[in-house]
């Protein structure tokens, strides 16, 4: 690991954006049978269901005050509805509509009733894709961090990030930092003259990243983050799937990240989503913190322990739908082709 030379400049981004993102807030994720998938994310990982209304199940981590952070909605066809952020006030939608605007980007407000538990919302499809949903008011819900009788499976505690497949990690990492404000906490280089950036872990709240973005055909997502409580309750995740029957959802892990230092597990839902349990990241609270630079070729950096990920890991992932007509989007080709096999 090289932690300390920076030879691509990845620190830069802008203290003053066009609005205000406090963090990732929810993933609409469609699914073919709504009752499998509350048999996997409620029944065996622990999920907490606040409600079931016009064929959606909206749920949330223990210790979340609002309505939701995972909405699995019923489709024939599994893909990606949207990636929502909260934002900081009212204005703050308001201010991205014209942002939005002036830059080019399809957006609509979202209707009142198309989906429970929240209030205004803009819905946008970014420049790189992905239909982004910005919104402020969430309706509030039962914090259960103390209810210890009700935890069960992996004991999920609240949703922490998103990992996108983009075909130029550059573009959208300037997007993310030069436009909307993120900080880059790490990132992955390439060894070629000159460097490319190959992956970067941007965020907005003080942890190491609320998107993570990888090199790789896009748009897609790759996989939504969840915080659970320790690394015990990764390792429980385990026992409770394959007690169940459902060991093959296990895909990779556990173990520890060398980029970000958490404790992971990734599962495959019933349609092929993809999720992360995640902890033991760390604060990138001060201001004069300087981004981590990782080398592409260095296979600590994905796992610590040097164990390779599956080359399901590296090629499949999620489509994500037009804002438009609901569709989902064809993925483009990476611009950087070299990846080698151990490569994020």
């Amino acid at each position: 690991m090289d932690a300390a030379t920076e030879r691509l400049d990845l620190a830069g981004y802008n203290p003053d954006p066009p609005f205000r993102i406090v963090r990732t807030a929810h993933v609409e994720l469609r699914v073919r049978d709504l009752d499998r998938a509350r048999r996997f994310y409620v029944d065996l990982l622990g999920f907490v269901e606040t409600e079931t209304h016009g064929g959606a199940l909206y749920l949330r981590g223990l210790e979340e005050r609002v309505h939701h952070s995972l909405v699995l909605r019923q489709d024939g066809e599994p893909g990606v509805g949207h990636i929502a952020f909260r934002v900081e006030s009212e204005a703050d939608l308001d201010r991205a509509e014209a942002f939005f605007a002036r830059v080019g980007c399809p957006r609509r407000w979202v209707p009142p009733d198309a989906e429970r538990g929240q209030g205004r919302a803009l819905r946008v499809q970014d420049p790189l894709g992905f239909p982004v949903e910005l919104v402020c008011e969430m309706e509030p819900a039962e914090r259960l961090l103390q209810r210890f009788d009700l935890y069960r499976g992996a004991f999920p505690m609240r949703i922490d990030h998103v990992n996108l497949f983009v075909p130029d990690v550059q573009a959208a990492h300037d997007w993310y930092t030069r436009q909307l404000g993120f900080r880059c906490a790490e990132y992955t280089e390439t060894e070629t003259d000159p460097p490319r950036v190959w992956a970067s872990w941007v965020h907005r709240k003080q942890n190491v990243h609320d998107v993570a973005l990888m090199n790789g055909a896009g748009p897609r997502l790759h996989h939504v983050g969840f915080w659970v409580l320790d690394t015990l309750s990764v390792l429980r995740a385990c026992d409770v799937l394959a007690g169940a029957g459902w060991h093959a959802a296990i895909e990779r892990g556990p173990g520890r990240h060398g980029i970000s230092n958490a404790f992971f597990l990734y599962l495959r839902d019933p349609d092929g989503h993809r999720i992360e349990l995640y902890t033991g990241d760390y604060l990138t609270a001060d201001p004069d913190l300087r981004p981590i630079r990782w080398s592409i070729h260095d296979p600590r950096r994905q796992t610590f322990w040097g164990h390779a990920a599956p080359a399901t890991w590296f090629e499949e992932a999620s489509f994500v739908a037009s804002i438009e007509d609901g569709h989902l989007l064809a993925a483009r080709d990476p611009v950087l082709h070299d990846r080698p096999q151990t490569a994020t």
